[in-house]
């Protein structure tokens, strides 16, 4: 059944436009606090929020709709999304939620929510909520003796900050290093300077200032050519970009080449291979990695395990089969020993702790294999299309299937937050890769223009 509220990553949209209205933010709050409003003791909710303007809006909004359902909130302010998961078991609180688009522009906002066991809610727990989301509330309304308490939480951002240093053996500091940092001016403006700094690094902040609207506002991990810039301005042995709530991350060598997450992942997937560390034979990565990464892996005897795009498809096959690495192209890198959720700082922190190790530059530390042509195009639908069910455009991706053969990869797919069909390809010809996405994209507007 087509899902009204919830993505691939929680209930995402432009502020003030439905879903993402104070209106539906609060019903949220009562709806999830029921689900969760199991037993006697009192129940708690800790809410995060990145730097958007409209985070003031849905925080009160979320805030008036947990307390009516009986829970008490807890309020942490900026902090990153891995941090909210953190402090959800930390507070032994009973659901987490963040309050974030990620790399999105300032103009949307979403809410991501997480079980007290820090992981992401399942489809069945989230189709629970979008049950509840459209029915009469009001009878599950807390009795005035029990509304919640709202409480703001101090040193919350102090206690992520240790945390993340503690991913890190004790003997390993980044003095020497200059770091550039790119926050995108989003949740990780104040923690991911402190921790690098703390941890010994000579660190270059960029975009650590929000205004509210600036949020990857030209920078962050979505606009890396801020960065790059900065990289050779300040001579930087290398440049960190997170994205808004700090849940993913792009690497910029020495020499200003960006590094993606699949070559993160090759990293340190390799190097805990090598000190017995990584688990379940492999790394857990979505449809749209690299052919070059499961070939790099192959070579090295080791799996990569492939799931539908989304970082919580990626967590669920970990959890599942016992991997301890996963993460996705775009930076979502997921370090299970240190955390439930993608975690852009931890995972920088590894790269860095490997350039220390081996005293090589960043350039040759994070170039474990060479990139397949991979092109990637997206093509705007009419909200409710489904071109992906039309004979034509099903014909169109058979026949680009074979004749990509054995020597490419093809994958096609909606988009779970925007209006658009992705599309894909991948091979050693880069010409003919280009052939095939192109008239793929063509063929898929032209089912979009007969419809409209």
């Amino acid at each position: 059944m087509a899902r009204r509220y919830f993505g691939t990553d929680g209930i995402r949209g432009q502020s003030n436009v439905f879903p993402m209205t104070p209106e539906v933010a609060m019903r949220v709050g009562i709806a999830v606090g029921t689900i969760f409003r199991n037993g006697n003791h009192r129940h708690r909710v800790v809410i995060g929020k990145d730097t958007r303007l409209s985070g003031y809006m849905l925080e009160n909004a979320l805030v008036a709709g947990f307390t009516a359902a009986g829970l008490d909130a807890f309020i942490l302010g900026p902090i990153p999304t891995p941090a909210v998961a953190m402090l959800t078991r930390s507070l032994r609180a009973d659901i987490g939620v963040m309050i974030s688009a990620s790399h999105n522009p300032y103009q949307d906002n979403g809410i991501k929510l997480f079980g007290p066991d820090g992981y992401k809610l399942s489809d069945e727990i989230e189709a629970r909520i979008e049950d509840l989301l459209d029915k009469d509330l009001s009878g599950q309304l807390s009795d005035s003796d029990h509304i919640g308490r709202a409480k703001r939480v101090d040193g919350v951002q102090d206690r992520y900050v240790e945390f993340v240093k503690r991913t890190l053996p004790r003997e390993v500091t980044l003095t020497g290093l200059r770091v550039a940092i790119d926050c995108a001016n989003g949740a990780a403006y104040k923690v991911a300077p402190q921790a690098l700094w703390e941890l010994g690094a000579d660190v270059v902040s960029i975009g650590n200032e929000p205004n509210g609207v600036n949020i990857n506002l030209a920078c962050g991990s979505t606009h890396p050519e801020t960065l790059q810039k900065k990289v050779h301005e300040v001579r930087a042995d290398i440049g960190i970009a997170l994205d808004g709530d700090a849940d993913r991350v792009i690497i910029v060598d020495e020499n200003g080449q960006i590094v993606d997450g699949d070559q993160l992942m090759a990293v340190i997937g390799e190097t805990w291979a090598a000190d017995q560390m990584l688990k379940g034979g492999g790394i857990v990565a979505t449809v749209m990695s690299n052919l070059g990464l499961e070939r790099f892996l192959k070579s090295k005897k080791l799996d990569l395990a492939r799931t539908k795009v989304g970082d919580r498809y990626v967590v669920e096959h970990m959890r599942q089969h016992g991997f301890n690495v996963g993460g996705e192209q775009s930076g979502h890198i997921v370090l299970s020993d240190h955390g439930t959720t993608g975690d852009g700082l931890v995972a920088a922190l590894q790269i860095l702790a490997c350039v220390k190790r081996t005293g090589k530059p960043v350039s040759e530390v994070c170039h474990r294999f060479d990139a397949v042509p991979q092109l990637l195009k997206n093509v705007r639908t009419a909200p409710g299309m489904k071109p992906l069910e039309d004979k034509i455009v099903l014909q169109a991706i058979a026949d680009a299937e074979s004749e990509l053969a054995k020597n490419g990869r093809l994958v096609i797919r909606a988009s779970g937050t925007e209006p658009l069909i992705r599309v894909m390809a991948e091979g050693d010809d880069r010409a003919k890769i280009e052939r095939i996405v192109n008239d793929l994209a063509a063929v898929i507007a032209d089912v979009r223009s007969s419809a409209a």
